[in-house]
């Protein structure tokens, strides 16, 4: 078994995989953080808009970010389309959390589905994680469907949480 946060996954499923962004990504890298409507549905304080430079988040993303979450690229056919996340890692509990952001022309391609089954498969598989996660607020019907295709149960609806806007949100919470 793989111990999460001590080095960093590759993950390859049939189309898409899941690996190390680096400093050829940028321009795409710039492209999702930029995008208002890839991150209307995200909290605020997500690493890669911790910083104006987007090759300064690079540089971090595996040493300051690695501390609390490990974010892979998302490529189809090493083409950079976005963004997975495992974050708050609880080990003594072996739970996790996941997330992921797309470029707007991915939406609707079954991508984010694979990236989930991907992820899932891995922590199930790979790691010693039991338990796995996921937030979406009551508005993000498509990453809703997301996780009830790969199995995850709605256990809490409306559940106020802080994603770094003006007050808390309701939030669902997501587990499988």
């Amino acid at each position: 078994m793989k111990k999460l946060f001590t080095e960093i996954p590759y993950i390859q499923g049939e189309r898409v995989t899941l690996k190390q962004i680096t400093g050829k990504d940028k321009e795409a890298l710039h492209e999702l953080v930029s995008t208002s409507e890839v991150y209307k549905h995200e909290p605020t304080f997500l690493f890669e808009k911790r910083y104006e430079d987007i090759d300064y988040v690079i540089e971090r993303l595996y040493d300051e970010g690695f501390k609390e979450s490990i974010i892979l690229g998302v490529f189809v056919k090493d083409e950079f389309c976005g963004i997975a996340e495992m974050y708050g890692f609880r080990d003594h509990i072996h739970k996790i959390s996941i997330g992921y952001r797309l470029l707007k022309r991915y939406w609707g391609m079954g991508i984010a589905t694979e990236v989930v089954k991907l992820l899932v498969d891995f922590l199930y598989n790979e790691t010693d994680i039991e338990i796995i996660t996921a937030s979406t607020l009551p508005d993000n019907a498509a990453s809703a469907r997301v996780l009830e295709k790969c199995g995850f149960d709605l256990v809490v609806k409306d559940s106020d949480e802080d994603w770094g806007y003006e007050s808390p949100l309701p939030t669902y919470k997501w587990i499988r």
